[in-house]
C-alpha cells in the first residue's frame, strides 16, 4: 500500500485505494450494525408479542409515532421494541447515504469540481426524500 502523497498544502492526499477502503468499510460496519440491532430487538419484539395471535383479514401498519424520527426515538427511550427494529432500520437506510457523503468528501479533496457537484445533488435527493418528502 502506497503512502499518502503531500499535496502542496502540506497535507495527506488519499489514494483512491485508501479511499475505497475506508468507504467499503462504512457500508460493511453500517450494515452490521444495522443487523444486530434489528435481530435484538426483533427477540425483544417476539419476547414481548410471540404468544398473539396474528389477524390476517386486517392489516395493520407501523403505527403513526413510529412513523417519524423524532417518534422512534421517543419509542426507544420508552423501551419499546418496535422502535428498536426502526432504529435498525433507519441504520439502513442511513448506511448508503454516509457512503454517498464520504465520497462527497473524497472528490472534494481530490478537487473534482464535476463530481463534487453530481455527489452533492445525489446527496441533497437522498436528504430531501429521508427527511422532507412524504407520499
Amino acid at each position: 500500500m502506497k503512502e499518502p502523497r503531500k499535496e502542496e498544502t502540506g497535507g495527506p492526499r488519499w489514494t483512491d485505494y485508501q479511499i475505497d477502503q475506508v468507504i467499503g468499510r462504512v457500508l460493511q460496519v453500517g450494515v452490521l450494525a444495522a443487523a444486530i440491532v434489528t435481530v435484538i430487538a426483533g427477540v425483544a419484539y417476539l419476547r414481548q408479542h410471540g404468544t398473539e395471535i396474528a389477524d390476517y383479514r386486517n392489516f395493520r401498519g407501523v403505527p403513526a409515532t413510529l412513523s417519524s424520527l423524532s417518534g422512534i426515538l421517543r419509542g426507544v427511550a420508552a423501551g419499546q421494541p418496535a422502535a428498536m427494529v426502526q432504529v435498525g432500520l433507519v441504520l439502513l437506510i442511513l448506511t448508503p447515504i454516509a457512503r454517498v457523503a464520504l465520497t462527497l468528501g473524497a472528490f472534494l479533496m481530490q478537487r473534482d469540481r464535476l463530481y463534487v457537484l453530481l455527489t452533492s445533488i445525489v446527496l441533497a435527493v437522498l436528504v430531501y426524500g429521508l427527511f422532507w418528502a412524504r407520499l
